[in-house]
């Protein structure tokens, strides 16, 4: 704790100074940090009272004395100026209202270095500018102090883009890719690695390879962090080496929000979604969400049928002094068919099927269904110490009905097997911490201590196999395959059945601090110790449970050379459990992998655009497991990869209506026995553009567009035998709106030039074909 005095006669000099603010309404906490930074001043509060405020904001040119007037009006605190570069925010004494003048009493008041705390929405509204992360560290972090790779998706740039999934809000993050999985959910490729569906508000969305997402109109905005993620329990099982992808959900809200939104695609796809939110009741205590949204569409391209889904999602919000409590649900039905999708006969390119031919039944298709419960509190017990525990239950199944066909012959004969498919997991996860802020002189800590635990039960899977009537299935002159129900039924199809396994649990110590030394100095240093449970069978095929024990260390160091410019390096490690026996009989040694990373964030055109560049290097000792070629076929550790790479973005409004998100990745993947890697582009650049007519009888129209571009890349066919070309491409997207007080709306054509456009990995057997060009109308309306 430190006392400061009476002000110096500079503070009244910066007070004084024309400065432009762009702090939209937020939690009092973040806005304070984003003032900070744009007045070029420290910040320090008196007491815990900011985090449980709310401020309204401040947008244009004003002094900083202004600007905090605003920041604080309604909110019962107070700010006095003690130097040049120091502003003190504390509670106005007893009897007054209001936030008083900058000349108010500061006598000998406790103050600590402000850090951030719980928020959400923290976004440049209408603009692409986030410089606030969560995910990362457990707590909302200024982007300039992080010794890490963060990207932000806001949802004004989706709404820009007309995105309607969170694989379409990727495309605009470096190093990130995204596939259509045969199943109809997307694959996403981080820093080269495969990543599983990544986190919803810091827990995790699947403890499978898969999982649904919710719609966009459910979430404030995408994180993707790059590097391994171990350290913040990052548990699914695929190989989540080179980042994950963390949805920041809607919350409760006491700004009324009353929206319905649609739109309508040229093949039948309709989507139409509501939005509310505002306080209950008189005490100003309780607030609510709730948003809902269902989607249909006729048909696909190929004419495939059935595309159907709905989403509700309500949460109420309740808060006090020192309490604040969230309690959510959400519901996820989702009817989706399997993607467009051509074959290979020739084992090349040139050798696809048309697209115009369908493959499979029209009725192909998979069904996802997602119940999710959560909670989310905090007690804060003084001005350092707070307490917080979040925590979930989810349920979750899938069921897939889809042809499988393989065996190409160049005429066009193949070997047709028709699967049914069901899966059905549960899983809770709680996470508890206690966070502490103190610090004296130029040394302050912002400590996390957590327990983190969770248990998961797989339950049964069903997989139902059938073949046609006919013994040769021709791709160009056999009659449509039947309905996968019509040949999986009882009596017709073989069934695979593997019973359930028994609840396994997880938990883990977490330990984390972030320490500012002085003002140019930030360092983030971070220790998890996770105990899990590894089911497997031994040689016998008899079950076996093990407990494994696993420390995971991350360490960043960041330097200010300016208020504005940051420069990091830091270091991070994931590791991954293995059930696979090997020759010994026991469960082969996790794959353990390493990241060095460095990199600079600079914010540009007065604090409303932001530049970064990373450069990285992961190193994974072993990937996918290999099978030893004679009985009794245990498991051999895959081949080790080290993938390299420099990426740059930038975000932001480099001018009045002008708004500007762009990425670009260079990237190398080695693997270690000298194999070619595949699925992975040396280049990709994005770039999205927008600008609207801020004055005049154009006032409110406006227009954007964009290109995603990648270079070549290379596939393998399904047995391993030879690699193919994937070339480079090409796509543009532009769109129309116009936008007026309480409704938009925007006419938009993706892939304007109609290009042929493929996914950076595929084999023979399922080449995914993206729609042409295609025509949407989407829009929204405040009530």
């Amino acid at each position: 704790m430190v006392a400061f005095g009476a002000a110096a006669a500079p503070g009244h000099a910066v007070a004084a100074a024309a400065l432009h603010f762009a702090i939209p309404p937020q939690a009092l906490s973040t806005a304070l940090i984003a003032f900070g930074r744009q007045a070029n001043v420290q910040v320090l509060t008196a007491g815990g009272r900011v985090d449980a405020v709310r401020s309204r904001g401040v947008s244009g040119d004003c002094t900083a004395a202004v600007a905090l007037d605003r920041l604080l009006a309604g909110t019962g605190l107070d700010y006095r100026f003690v130097d040049a570069g120091t502003v003190v925010v504390k509670p106005l004494p007893s009897g007054a209202n209001g936030a008083g003048p900058a000349g108010a009493s500061a006598a000998q008041a406790d103050v600590r270095q402000l850090a951030p705390v719980v928020a959400t929405g923290v976004v440049d509204e209408g603009g692409y500018l986030v410089d606030i992360a969560s995910g990362a560290t457990r707590i909302d972090t200024d982007l300039l102090e992080l010794p890490a790779s963060v990207s932000e998706v806001p949802h004004a740039l989706l709404d820009s883009q007309q995105a309607r999934s969170v694989a379409d809000a990727v495309r605009n993050v470096a190093g990130v890719q995204y596939l259509d999985g045969a199943d109809a959910l997307p694959v996403f490729l981080v820093r080269g690695f495969q990543v599983g569906n990544g986190m919803i508000d810091g827990l995790p969305n699947s403890i499978v390879s898969y999982g649904d997402f919710p719609p966009l109109i459910g979430i404030e905005r995408v994180e993707v962090l790059k590097g391994p993620q171990a350290i913040i329990g990052d548990a699914s099982v695929s190989n989540n080496f080179g980042g994950l992808i963390n949805l920041v959900m809607k919350q409760p809200t006491a700004l009324p929000v009353r929206r319905l939104e649609f739109a309508l695609g040229q093949y039948g796809d309709s989507q139409l979604g509501v939005d509310l939110g505002g306080v209950l009741g008189k005490s100003g205590h309780w607030t609510y969400r709730l948003v809902a949204s269902g989607e249909y569409a006729d048909r696909s391209r190929q004419g495939r049928r059935g595309q159907r889904s709905g989403y509700l999602a309500p949460s109420i919000g309740w808060r006090d002094e020192t309490n604040k409590l969230v309690v959510s649900a959400e519901r996820i039905v989702r009817r989706e068919p399997i993607p467009d999708y051509a074959v290979m006969p020739g084992g090349s390119l040139s050798s696809a099927t048309p697209p115009g031919l369908m493959i499979g039944n029209p009725g192909d298709h998979s069904l996802f269904r997602t119940t999710r419960l959560s909670y989310a509190f905090e007690h804060r017990f003084d001005t350092i110490w707070t307490f917080r525990s979040r925590g979930q239950y989810v349920r979750q199944g899938s069921a897939v009905q889809e042809w499988n066909l393989a065996g190409f012959s160049p005429n066009g004969d193949a070997q047709a097997l028709a699967e049914r498919f069901r899966y059905g997991d549960a899983f809770y996860t709680v996470q508890n911490d206690v966070v502490g802020r103190f610090g004296s002189g130029t040394v302050r800590h912002v400590l996390v201590a957590g327990f983190d635990y969770s248990r998961a039960q797989s339950g049964s899977l069903d997989d139902v196999f059938g073949t046609p009537a006919q013994a040769v299935y021709n791709l160009y002159a056999s009659p449509p395959l039947p309905s996968v129900a019509s040949v999986t039924g009882p009596g017709n199809g073989f069934d695979m059945h593997f019973p359930g396994d028994p609840w396994s649990i997880d938990h883990a110590l977490f330990l984390q601090d972030q320490i500012a030394l002085g003002e140019r100095w930030n360092a983030l240093l971070a220790l998890r110790r996770t105990t899990y449970e590894l089911t497997t069978q031994d040689a016998n095929g008899n079950p076996t449970t093990q407990h494994k024990s696993q420390w995971v260390p991350n360490a960043g160091l960041l330097y200010k050379l300016t208020p504005l410019l940051s420069l990091y390096a830091s270091a991070t490690s994931g590791f991954q459990a293995d059930e696979v026996l090997g020759k010994n009989g026991q469960p082969l040694l996790p794959s353990h992998s390493r990241q060095l990373e460095t990199g600079a964030k600079l914010m540009l055109f007065d604090q409303r655009a932001m530049l970064t560049v990373a450069a990285y290097r992961i190193m994974l000792d072993h990937s996918t497991d290999l099978s030893s070629s004679k009985p009794p076929y245990f498991g051999i550790p895959g081949p080790g990869q080290t993938n390299r790479g420099i990426e740059l973005e930038f975000n932001g409004r480099p001018a009045p209506g002008l708004d500007l998100s762009a990425a670009w990745s260079d990237a190398m993947v080695r693997n270690h026995d000298g194999s070619q890697p595949t699925g992975t582009p040396r280049q990709r650049f994005n770039l999205w553009a927008s600008y609207r007519i801020q004055r005049g009888s154009l006032r409110g129209w406006g227009i954007a567009g964009g290109v995603l571009a990648r270079s070549a890349s290379r596939g393998q066919l399904s047995d391993g035998s030879a690699y193919f070309a994937i070339p480079g491409q090409a796509r543009v997207d532009a769109n129309l709106s116009y936008q007026a007080a309480r409704w938009s709306m925007t006419l938009g054509v993706r892939n304007l030039f109609d290009r042929n456009l493929h996914d950076v990995q595929f084999d023979e057997t399922f080449v995914p074909l993206h729609r042409g060009r295609s025509v949407l109308l989407s829009g929204s309306r405040d009530f």
